[in-house]
């Protein structure tokens, strides 16, 4: 396998988790916006971190991705 078709792989595996962590984000919060005001405040807080924590690793995932396309530029 050359090294672009394995950052090729790489960039492909890393745009599946960042899929999955978008379709989790997006269930949180309609989780969150229709359970508002009937769950209890410490899962609706836990909601929230979780929902910070998606975002950070959305955030991460990105920043990855962009590094691998910079590397397949180069190569």
């Amino acid at each position: 396998m050359s090294k672009s078709e394995r950052v090729r792989e790489q960039i492909a595996y890393l745009k599946f988790w960042l899929g999955i962590l978008a379709a989790l984000t997006i269930s949180l919060v309609g989780w969150l916006l229709s359970h508002f005001d009937v769950a209890p405040w410490p899962v609706l807080i836990g909601g929230v971190v979780a929902l910070v924590s998606f975002a950070a690793g959305i955030h991460g995932l990105h920043q990855q991705i962009e590094r691998r396309i910079d590397q397949l530029e180069d190569l």
